[in-house]
């Protein structure tokens, strides 16, 4: 057993070394673009934590031609405020007010397909208000979504993690994409099944998001960047999945509750409502993602470092994963740990599901 285990992780690890290999980063190098329009279009909600930063990044963005559009999604805070006073006088922004939401929708793509209406971009950028960017940015990815003829260019950020539980479980995300995600396939076929995406940042060739008809076909979605690059796939257009951690980084939670609230909300959705699969994911990680750290206190205590292995190597795993997206390397030691919380609220997110019962996100609820 303590041999098959070694062997596996080993295979892993040499996996996701090769795996990651398919994951393009942004390049240093990029050509002069100043025909091109690109519209950054940011939905906001309750956003007064981020407003002020956000409008600061983006006015230190060096491409030239450029356009703001801000949507204040009924914000019950002082989002709007904040976003008249730090806009002031640039006329690069504009600040529209959301409407109502309508049946059938979910609140974000509700509030993406109101933006794009407004939008005239030869591109149009999705990114959320925690969402951080480098001045050049925009010209990198224009860049790399040339380069590989690709009609939507996405890519998970570097991840702040403040809170105790987002140490934990937001790393998880970068795990999830270089070891399960088979990217070459993703990044050169159609295959809708293995397709990844990241709604923080979001690159759409207009005539192609508008001939998949946008937002609107994923309305009812709570997972709808998976979906809309899904449906890019379908109509047979190039979705491109790279490293930006090196240009976007992303603060997605500032306390432990909006980390448990929001993984609840998208991690049983995003395994298709699977069952079987919550199942053979609960046991695949207890096989070699928590037994190992079993063993190594074995190990410890009957002074046999041989049990002492499966740990270190999944150490290693993870570490190479968050030297590549920019985390801290020491995260890696808690990879039995993140193990264990990813089951436990895998199996929330199943349950709340089979009882009907409602997600809560951002005072929204959704079932």
């Amino acid at each position: 057993m303590l041999l098959f285990i070694i062997s596996c992780l080993i295979i892993f690890t040499i996996w996701t070394v090769i795996n990651s290999m398919f994951l393009p980063h942004l390049p240093n190098k990029t050509e002069s673009q100043e025909n091109t329009l690109v519209s950054i279009l940011v939905p906001m909600r309750n956003e007064e934590r981020n407003a002020a930063a956000l409008v600061q990044c983006l006015k230190l963005l060096t491409f030239s031609n450029i356009e703001y559009i801000l949507l204040d999604d009924q914000s019950t805070d002082r989002t709007s405020a904040i976003l008249h006073k730090v806009v002031h006088n640039d006329r690069r922004f504009k600040i529209i007010n959301g409407r109502n939401l309508q049946d059938g929708w979910s609140g974000k793509v509700f509030a993406c397909h109101q933006l794009q209406k407004v939008a005239k971009g030869d591109y149009l950028l999705f990114i959320d208000a925690d969402v951080r960017l480098s001045s050049d940015c925009i010209q990198k990815s224009l860049a790399l979504l040339k380069k590989h003829k690709a009609k939507l260019l996405t890519g998970f950020p570097a991840f702040q993690v403040p809170p105790l539980l987002s140490k934990i479980l937001v790393p998880m995300q970068h795990f999830a994409i270089m070891f399960h995600l088979p990217i070459f396939i993703a990044n050169k076929t159609t295959i809708q099944a293995a397709t990844a995406a990241h709604g923080a940042f979001m690159l759409f060739e207009r005539s192609a998001y508008l001939q998949i008809n946008g937002h609107e076909s994923v309305k009812s979605s709570l997972v709808e960047d998976v979906h809309i690059a899904r449906k890019m796939k379908e109509s047979g257009f190039h979705v491109l999945l790279a490293n930006i951690t090196g240009e976007v980084s992303c603060l997605m939670y500032e306390t432990n509750k909006e980390v448990w609230e929001g993984f609840l909300k998208n991690i049983y959705i995003g395994l298709n409502r699977s069952i079987l699969f919550v199942f053979i994911l609960t046991g695949f990680y207890s096989l070699f993602y928590i037994l190992p750290f079993i063993w190594l206190l074995y190990g410890f205590l009957t002074l046999q470092p041989v049990y002492c292995i499966p740990y270190i190597i999944i150490f290693l795993q993870r570490f190479i994963i968050d030297l590549l997206t920019k985390q801290y390397w020491f995260l890696s030691f808690l990879m039995p740990i993140s193990a264990i919380f990813f089951i436990a609220i895998m199996h929330a997110s199943m349950w709340t599901s089979l009882r009907q019962k409602s997600y809560k996100w951002k005072g929204r609820y959704y079932i």
